[in-house]
């Protein structure tokens, strides 16, 4: 099945990871890391500057693809659409 995120097609047998995630600064120049949402809403608690959230997809160990959005909402509305292509198969 072939799934479309933002302008991307991606077939789903080739997905090994597909996830939404919260990117924080590192506290190290301008580095970034993801991490969950559940840790951002339950441990963070205002201790990480978050810079946005995106959705990832994994493509084995070599290929990766990011989606960035600036807020939780816009991310919530684009897993919304993936969800509702993988339904309908």
């Amino acid at each position: 099945m072939i799934i479309t995120i933002e302008d991307k097609q991606f077939d789903t047998a080739k997905i090994t990871q597909l996830y939404p995630a919260a990117v924080v600064k590192t506290g190290h120049e301008d580095e970034t890391t993801q991490v969950s949402l559940e840790w951002l809403d339950i441990e963070a608690k205002g201790k990480v500057e978050v810079v946005g959230f995106g959705i990832f997809v994994n493509l084995g160990e070599e290929e990766k693809h990011s989606f960035i959005f600036d807020t939780k909402e816009e991310m919530d509305e684009a897993a919304g659409r993936i969800a509702a292509q993988l339904q309908t198969s």
